[in-house]
């Protein structure tokens, strides 16, 4: 927990704040959790209206990638007759966590929506090739990139290699940070239960940490 705490207080002390802002949308917020077995900087988004509903049905935790699977076979908000669906698929619908569906004899309406939304994951590195591996842990599922402790000497070569995995990059300097590379657009190409998982996970971790 030490250790979370001081790599919380050098990566949001304001200078990778400031450097990011021209990449995030107004109104979000930040948090150091572990991620992938790496303490990564986590710029996101609550979704108010979400969070809110699960609060007041004390909604089980959503953590398998199964039953996030069966959940997007379902229309968000709409009814569906439960005849409608193969013998498999009600029973994945019965066996979901509650407060994920609203079911009665005869239908069943999907309420869960992802939680919130990961704009950009940062992650701390002391040399380009550790922090290359740790940010491209995170492709599948946001915007990332690593924070260098110093300038590389062959900072060109670092920008290339990072630019090809689209991998931004921060340079550590004292009490200032730079970015001197931005991380490329994260454009899914389609919502997947592995993507809606690693949501889950950081929900859940942020509300451990009473960040939510």
């Amino acid at each position: 927990m030490e250790a979370m705490v001081t790599l919380a207080s050098s990566l949001t002390g304001g200078s990778v704040r400031e450097a990011s802002r021209a990449l995030l949308e107004p109104g979000g917020q930040a948090r150091t959790v572990s991620v992938f077995g790496a303490e990564a900087l986590c710029f996101y988004r609550l979704n108010e209206g979400e969070h809110a509903r699960r609060e007041e049905v004390s909604a089980a935790r959503l953590d398998k990638l199964p039953d996030l699977e069966s959940l997007l076979t379902l229309p968000v908000g709409i009814p569906v007759p439960l005849q409608s669906l193969d013998s498999p698929a009600r029973r994945a619908v019965r066996g979901l966590p509650s407060g994920a569906v609203e079911r009665d004899r005869k239908t069943v309406t999907r309420r869960a929506v992802r939680p919130l939304q990961v704009d950009l994951a940062v992650v701390r590195a002391s040399g380009w090739r550790q922090g290359l591996e740790r940010a491209g842990q995170f492709a599948p599922f946001c915007r990332r990139a690593m924070l260098l402790d110093r300038r590389p000497a062959r900072l060109d070569e670092v920008l290339a290699e990072a630019d090809f995995y689209g991998i931004g990059v921060f340079v550590a300097s004292g009490d200032e940070v730079e970015l001197v590379l931005e991380p490329e657009d994260y454009r899914p190409p389609r919502h997947t239960a592995a993507a809606w998982w690693f949501v889950e996970d950081v929900y859940q971790r942020l509300r451990s940490a009473a960040a939510v």
